[in-house]
């Protein structure tokens, strides 16, 4: 079976824009006092009139703490298979059963602001792509590719079937981040969950596991900025190396 679609819930100013550019906004709770917006003006334009529906208060129906005045029904989008994201040029980012959807949304916009082609999640012991992961991402979760597996360990197996190496990025890693030349290759990095890092189990399929040089005594660092560090480290390296568009 398929997984399901996922984003059919999404809240607040930037994420309801984009689902809404994206035409997939089915239908807009819009709070009465934001009315007389320009911005609120053009996005009830794109969604249509008929589709739009004006309330006092929009966080009674809210899942976000911080809806802006905005929450949208949308079409679901659907996930990607491993096998699409494989191939030359591929930068993959894997999420290790990352917990919080903030840093699933936050690691969705650094992935897509430095070019990365795709993502992977696991459908299991892992924040699933709700209206929060929505509202962090800022639209980004409208155009990244998104594999939705039932395994990490076996989805990294079938990457590296298909001639993606496997980086893990672990404060535990034996061998730095920055100038491994191997990111210009097809590249999946793989980050591990908050607090206990790679499970055991995805860190066996890892070709490599790499770590972010840190002061000494420092404590490690948040989910999300380890993975835009990993994802801006790619697209400098590969620029460098003239295998990066752009």
């Amino acid at each position: 079976m398929a997984p399901a679609g996922y984003g059919s819930r999404v809240e607040g100013a930037h994420a309801v824009r984009a689902a809404a550019a994206a035409g997939r906004v089915r239908k807009l709770w819009v709070e009465k006092g934001r009315l007389e917006r320009g911005d609120i003006t053009d996005l009830i334009a794109v969604v249509g009139e008929d589709q739009v529906a004006v309330v006092a208060d929009v966080r009674s129906l809210a899942e976000t703490e911080a809806p802006q005045g905005l929450v949208a029904d949308c079409v679901p989008i659907d996930p990607v298979s491993v096998d699409m994201l494989v191939g030359e040029g591929a930068a993959i980012i894997v999420l290790d059963h990352i917990e919080d959807p903030h840093n699933v949304g936050a690691i969705a916009r650094s992935a897509l602001a430095t070019g990365m082609t795709g993502m992977i999640m696991s459908s299991r012991r892992q924040a699933p792509l709700t209206a929060a992961a929505f509202k962090a991402a800022a639209g980004a979760l409208e155009t990244m590719p998104v594999a939705v597996v039932g395994s990490i360990p076996e989805s990294l197996s079938r990457l590296k079937t298909g001639g993606t190496w496997v980086v893990g990025l672990d404060a535990e890693g034996d061998s730095p981040l920055f100038g491994l030349e191997l990111l210009t290759e097809p590249v999946a990095m793989v980050i591990g969950g908050e607090g206990s890092g790679l499970s055991t189990l995805a860190a066996k399929r890892c070709d490599v596991v790499v770590s972010i040089p840190m002061a000494e005594g420092t404590e490690s660092l948040n989910a999300s900025v380890s993975a835009a560090l990993a994802c801006f480290e790619i697209m400098r390296i590969r620029r460098a190396a003239s295998t990066w568009p752009g």
